[in-house]
């Protein structure tokens, strides 16, 4: 693919994540996760905007009611971004005190997912997915995973897509939009050094699943049957994470990380840790909001 890469912002995150398009404000959001802050950017205007939280943000999705729900080391809060009012959802016990919540998203069901991960190096198999609900219920979904990430949904909302970035593998499952019900899970891809380790996930209106793939600086296209359609090298170098936005949901958007890179990668590589966008050819779908 031909493609011309734009900076959405130079800023250089430790760890980018979470890029996620309101259509009510027409405004970009993204996460720095270990800076603990949610960032804001609206392109029409370049208005800018920050919220500084206590420790890191995993993830954040949005509210109908134009709150932020947000998934912190352990504990998930719904956050206003115009008061700074913030109010505990749900609290989970990690099984050891170096755990932290990671990737999330809001389903078709109107639940926050979000999945947490082993933060030492060993990333011990012992992290899960959640589903929790506006009345605080914090349902664990999956089990014995090392770094719970990748979810994403398909347009009609009846196939959820998820992964584990140590697996190094994409797993399927039917869902009931209407209950947050899994069934059915099975095998979707499994990545490889050439594709990278799944990270973050987006459907696009085709319901193709892209999944960015930094350990090769790569983001990848598969088609709804599983098949590598595109596999687009990232000049961030450590792409994150995926998302369509913009007016038309043409644009794609995607953060990336310097986390662990040695000075001369940096050197090498000075657009590692920004958030860039592209034209993908393809357009993505709105994002579903939490049922507070």
């Amino acid at each position: 693919m031909d493609i011309s890469f734009t900076v959405t912002s130079g800023l250089r995150h430790e760890v980018g994540e979470c890029p996620t398009w309101d259509e009510r404000h027409q405004t970009l959001l993204w996460t720095a996760i270990t800076e603990g802050r949610i960032h804001a950017l609206t392109p029409a205007t370049g208005r800018k905007r920050d919220w500084q939280f206590a420790g890191p943000v995993g993830s954040f999705g949005l509210c109908r009611t134009g709150r932020f729900v947000v998934a912190l080391r352990d504990e998930v809060v719904l956050f206003d971004p115009e008061t700074g009012r913030s109010e505990t959802v749900a609290t989970v016990n990690h099984a050891v005190a170096q755990m932290r919540f990671n990737d999330g998203k809001v389903g078709p069901d109107g639940a926050f997912w979000v999945g947490s991960m082993d933060d030492r190096p060993a990333k011990e198999p012992i992290a899960r997915l959640y589903r929790i609900d506006a009345a605080g219920r914090a349902e664990v979904v999956v089990e014995g995973l090392q770094i719970a990430n990748g979810l994403a949904w398909d347009a009609a909302g009846t196939t959820m897509y998820f992964s584990d970035s140590r697996g190094p593998w994409v797993d399927a499952f039917d869902f009931d939009p209407a209950t947050g019900g899994t069934s059915r899970r099975r095998r979707f891809a499994t990545l490889s050094a050439e594709t990278g380790r799944p990270d973050g996930g987006t459907c696009d209106s085709e319901d193709c699943y892209w999944s960015a793939g930094p350990s090769a600086s790569r983001l990848n296209r598969f088609s709804p049957q599983g098949q590598l359609l595109a596999s687009i090298d990232m000049p961030n170098f450590r792409p994150t994470m995926p998302c369509f936005g913009g007016p038309d949901y043409a644009t794609l958007y995607v953060t990336s990380l310097t986390q662990g890179l040695a000075k001369e990668q940096l050197e090498q590589h000075p657009l590692a840790g920004t958030l860039l966008q592209f034209d993908a050819g393809a357009k993505g779908l709105p994002a579903h909001r939490f049922a507070d």
